[in-house]
């Protein structure tokens, strides 16, 4: 049987999958950044061009612009990997005065790749942390995470009949169904019961904890977050009976999670009505959650306007096929929710 250093003793997936994506020496993410597009092994709304950038940038603004425009004022990016939004969205930003930006990354190898790239552009404008709680975090922010939360570790769970059981993973790298861990214990009591025997999804404690920790931050302004994910309803239904769990390698997607751990990227969708529901619990604000599509044109109003009447350019055609792959339901624009919360105490 294949066996991996990731998997020493037998573990619940969600410390797997820690290992598989974030171990320094053997993670799929702890090596460096990896290639996005066409040449690596996902594509993402970053990677269609500046234009989702720059639509951000938009929002963000605006976010600015509600809170009297504060000279403080940080957009904070967990997640960021190799600094192409963060570019994209400082190039975009606009308005004449320009926010200071903000990077949480605890893994120096994407540390080093996001200076190479952004400190020659922004200067001192820019400043890293390695973790949420070690940052001084302006009163005034706006927090992003894009593509963040779907890579956070997941517990496996399976419905008996009567009762959840989780699915551990042994050295031999096979599913083996054991007890619900302490750390899953909590959101599989949240589970609808009413499905077949068999039936397979997971819980996120981990975004969970993150949500509650962001609600917690002492700022105002909003928090962002864009992401594959649904909403409880969608999520739980009786036909999605083996979950999200999916391994992304050379742009092909299957649930063999297991297979080259450490080699594939992994990921689960969100459930936002779960994220939603903590961040109203500690006092935030849903101002919008759609789908992308929406969302992005909502942000693209005033751009969409401002071509009224204009000679169409070739840039403006390039932004405009930019915009069509990010927003039409067969492209992206139905794949991915956006979830903008607003934070208005410190």
């Amino acid at each position: 049987m294949p066996t991996t250093p990731l998997v020493p003793a037998t573990a619940t997936f969600a410390e797997v999958m820690s290992r598989a994506l974030y171990d320094p020496a053997l993670g799929y993410y702890g090596r460096g950044p990896r290639r996005i597009g066409r040449s690596g092994d996902f594509f993402t709304a970053v990677s269609v061009g500046p234009l989702y950038g720059q639509l951000l940038a938009q929002v963000a603004c605006d976010v600015w612009e509600s809170l009297g425009r504060p000279t403080d004022f940080t957009l904070v990016e967990q997640g960021a990997h190799d600094g192409q939004l963060a570019e994209d969205i400082w190039n975009g930003w606009p308005s004449g005065q320009k926010p200071r930006y903000a990077i949480i990354e605890p893994q120096p190898a994407y540390r080093e790749a996001q200076r190479a790239r952004l400190e020659p552009l922004m200067g001192d404008q820019i400043a890293w942390s390695e973790s949420v709680s070690s940052f001084d975090l302006p009163s005034s922010s706006f927090f992003l995470s894009n593509e963040l939360l779907d890579a956070f570790p997941v517990h496996r769970v399976r419905w008996t009949g009567n009762a959840w059981k989780e699915l551990h993973v042994t050295p031999a790298l096979e599913w083996i169904e054991g007890e619900l861990s302490d750390a899953a214990r909590a959101e599989v009591a949240l589970l609808p019961n009413e499905l077949p025997v068999g039936y397979t999804t997971e819980v996120h404690p981990a975004a969970v904890e993150w949500m509650k920790a962001m609600a917690a931050l002492p700022f105002r302004g909003a928090i962002l977050i864009a992401d594959y994910g649904y909403e409880a309803a969608e999520y739980y239904t009786p036909e999605r009976a083996d979950g999200t769990l999916r391994r992304y390698f050379n742009h092909r997607s299957d649930g063999n999670a297991l297979d080259r751990l450490g080699e594939c990227d992994l990921t689960a969708h969100i459930n936002f009505t779960r994220l939603i529901h903590i961040a109203e619990a500690a006092g935030l604000t849903v101002e919008r959650f759609m789908d992308q599509g929406r969302f992005l044109t909502h942000a693209a109003m005033p751009w969409l306007k401002s071509l009224d009447g204009k000679p169409m350019s070739s840039a403006t055609a390039t932004a405009l096929r930019q915009f069509h792959t990010l927003t039409h339901p067969t492209h992206m624009g139905a794949a991915f929710r956006m979830l903008l919360l607003k934070k208005d105490h410190h």
